[in-house]
């Protein structure tokens, strides 16, 4: 996967909040939602990589077990979502559903 995110990787990531930071992952995912629903997968999956780097910095930058365990579970579910089974029976809108209060806490806070 080709970096899309450098200035952010490069540090500047860190000083967000962890709310920004999931509200941005969650603006990502809706785009890559948005666009799966258009069926338009290369745009999906441009939009999906994002998401899954910007988790990545989260997750290389996250302090505390329990945070980590929940972002690399997250990871792991979104995946599977997108390119796998679907074992964990995931579905657009149960995405939403977690992104969505990151996203209005994220726009309170501002």
């Amino acid at each position: 996967m080709n970096r899309q995110h450098r200035e952010l990787a490069g540090g500047r990531w860190k000083e967000l909040s962890f709310l920004n930071q999931m509200a941005n992952i969650g603006s990502e995912i809706e785009r890559a939602l948005n666009w799966k629903k258009k069926d338009r997968s290369d745009y999906c999956k441009s939009s999906f990589e994002r998401a899954l780097e910007l988790l990545d910095i989260t997750i290389e930058n996250s302090a505390g077990f329990p945070r980590i365990k929940e972002l690399a579970r997250a990871r792991e579910v979104l995946v599977d979502y997108f390119f796998e089974t679907n074992y964990f029976a995931s579905s657009d809108e149960s995405w939403r559903k977690y992104f969505f209060p990151f996203m209005l806490a994220a726009r309170k806070n501002y």
